[in-house]
């Protein structure tokens, strides 16, 4: 049997595995609330909950795109880990002071929190509006990532007997059916299993990748011979821009609204803690990893660049498979963990979406099943109109569109961060500030400035939409205390 038919054979294993969950999913459900499908029933144990949110966390651009970022760009990229290990920080900001709030108020959507925090000014509506959009903005381009990572991995690793199209639809049909009768347990249990494929796999093809090299002194030296600027040390631009990655990252992420979404769905503070404890450990298991393996690449696959450098991984797969039957299965094992991940940010993306859509722009309410219907139905729609788009839409990079989202995203953390800590910031400076931040961060990208000098054009945003929500805030209190001091 060749590796593509092992592969295909492998594909239709997991996937019955996953319909299987799913049904048990279906079967352990409460009600049809909102509440319990799109966070099951807020139930989820320090293990599930530390599963699903690493399954999450480290999705097809971790596993595809960090590794092309890695072979493009050399050992700069190590500079990864660190903007993941931000993302741990920066939640300590915010999930202890959101979670209480949240449980005592029911949220079901981050929307939840602004309309709560805001409530009763002219403006609140408004602001609702726009960090929603936002938000699915950012989450429509999360799930066009996965979907075009699903159809890369399932082409390359099955030797093109499911190829790239037919790759993008049954995964993308598979994630819809499993995401919608089952609800968040569904997607924390399935999170759960792929994780620990995806760090078993991970370990198995970097140990592979360093023993064949002689070590990592002897891949390094190698490196160095075929392309020695790869080692170079970064320029003070290059080093600007990895500050700027860490910011941008840490702060984006934490308004990811998937990873909020858990925070609400924890069964216990004391879960969500130790859930974040382990999460600390997982960018250097992980992230650190999947860099090296990009590294390891630069020795081993040439010529590949651009959008191409994006099928580092399945490439590497590939070769490894044909060192003999053991090989085989532990790439079998790499490919299963590599689309695990990708499948399981495509459903916690779903399910979000669906729930905004459902909750925050048309209105529903948190505790009526109808909503739950809603979700699932807008949930089918973006899923076909993503599916559509990443077959026609192949030429662009995995990071690209990281980037892309998080300059967006990281708009929104004003209303988040910001509120949480200062009782002064009011909804309409927060909206005039969002506004502001996001018109530089898409017109940097328009006009093809994504940085200045090394600096994000979305990070430069998000410092003027900060300055305009504090200032305009703390002007609007003050006229507002000078009224009363005068009646």
């Amino acid at each position: 049997m060749s590796f593509g038919q092992a592969g295909v054979l492998a594909l239709l294993l997991y996937l019955a595995m996953l319909f299987g969950i799913a049904e048990l999913a279906r079967r352990s459900r409460r009600d049809r609330s909102p509440a319990d499908h799109f966070l099951g029933g807020r139930e989820l144990g320090v293990w599930v909950l530390f599963l699903t949110l690493y399954a999450t966390a480290y999705s097809g651009n971790s596993l595809l795109g960090y590794p092309g970022e890695a072979y493009r760009r050399g050992f700069s990229w190590i500079m990864a880990t660190g903007f993941m290990l931000s993302i741990i920080v920066a939640f300590h900001a915010l999930a202890p002071r959101l979670r209480p709030v949240a449980v005592a108020r029911g949220f079901v959507t981050p929307g939840d929190w602004v309309r709560h925090r805001f409530d009763g000014e002219p403006a609140a509506r408004a602001l609702l509006l726009a960090v929603t959009l936002l938000m699915l903005i950012a989450l429509a381009n999360f799930l066009f990532a996965q979907l075009k990572a699903m159809g890369l991995m399932a082409e390359q690793v099955t030797g093109g007997l499911v190829p790239y199209a037919w790759g993008v639809v049954v995964l993308a049909v598979t994630v819809l059916l499993y995401e919608t009768v089952g609800g968040m347990r569904a997607v924390a249990w399935t999170d759960a299993a792929q994780s620990i494929v995806m760090m078993v796999g991970l370990a198995a093809l970097l140990g592979w990748l360093l023993a064949s090299a002689g070590g990592l002194g002897a891949m390094t030296r190698g490196i160095l011979e075929v392309r020695p600027q790869a080692a170079a040390l970064p320029e003070p631009r290059e080093q600007i821009n990895w500050a700027s990655s860490i910011v941008l990252m840490g702060l984006a992420s934490v308004v990811y609204p998937q990873a909020i979404q858990r925070v609400f769905a924890a069964r216990s503070a004391a879960v969500l803690r130790r859930s974040f404890a382990l999460m600390t450990f997982m960018p250097l298991t992980t992230t650190l990893v999947v860099t090296l393996i990009g590294l390891a690449a630069i020795t081993r696959v040439g010529g590949l660049s651009g959008v191409e450098a994006d099928r580092v991984m399945p490439l590497l797969l590939d070769s490894w498979a044909e060192r003999g039957a053991l090989q085989m299965v532990a790439a079998l094992v790499v490919f299963m963990g590599a689309l695990a991940a990708i499948m399981s940010t495509a459903d916690s993306v779903l399910l979000s979406l669906g729930s905004m859509v459902a909750g925050d722009l048309l209105g529903g309410s948190g505790r009526d099943p109808r909503t739950t219907a809603l979700g699932k139905r807008v949930a089918t729609g973006v899923m076909l109109a993503m599916a559509a788009l990443a077959l026609v839409a192949r030429d662009v990079t995995l990071w690209g569109l990281i980037e892309l989202k998080m300059e967006i995203l990281v708009q929104c953390v004003p209303a988040f961060l910001l509120a949480l800590h200062w009782r002064g910031l009011r909804a309409g400076p927060t909206l005039a500030g969002l506004v502001v931040g996001t018109v530089i961060a898409v017109g940097g990208v328009m006009l093809g400035a994504k940085r200045i000098e090394g600096i994000h054009t979305g990070i430069i945003g998000l410092l003027a939409n900060a300055a305009v929500a504090a200032l305009g805030s703390w002007l609007q209190g003050r006229r507002a205390g000078d009224l009363q001091g005068s009646r």
